[in-house]
């Protein structure tokens, strides 16, 4: 399984973007999906995940109510919409599939993508 995450960048605060992570080679159908984020000198933390038929959502509280979290199964692709960024949201953004465990850890995840840099400047 291979996930290739996008649409990262630089942004002012207060501004959004968009990072859907499209997963090829999958042996599985409709895996929980997660996002992570990792800034310089800080352990990778948990983001958001969703489940399987998009039912179901999960968020840390530092992005709740600003980011949101979505999927297309058809396209075998999720998305990670972030508005209102702020310069602590500044971090590589990592996707991740098929949660086996507590979902908010990210060693319970099987696949990650390679991660995209998204830069919020003050």
């Amino acid at each position: 399984v291979q996930l290739q995450a996008s649409g990262g960048g630089l942004v002012q605060t207060g501004g959004f973007l968009r990072l859907p992570c499209a997963a090829s080679g999958c042996t599985f159908t409709r895996p929980i999906m997660g996002w992570f984020r990792q800034a310089p000198g800080k352990e990778r933390e948990f983001v958001a995940a969703i489940s399987g038929s998009g039912s179901i959502t999960w968020y840390a509280d530092s992005v709740k109510g600003r980011f949101t979290i979505s999927r297309e199964n058809a396209k075998n692709t999720v998305y990670l919409q972030m508005n209102r960024l702020k310069p602590k949201d500044t971090a590589v953004y990592y996707c991740a599939a098929d949660s086996l465990g507590v979902l908010v850890d990210s060693p319970s995840y099987r696949y990650w993508g390679q991660g995209t840099q998204v830069t919020v400047s003050s």
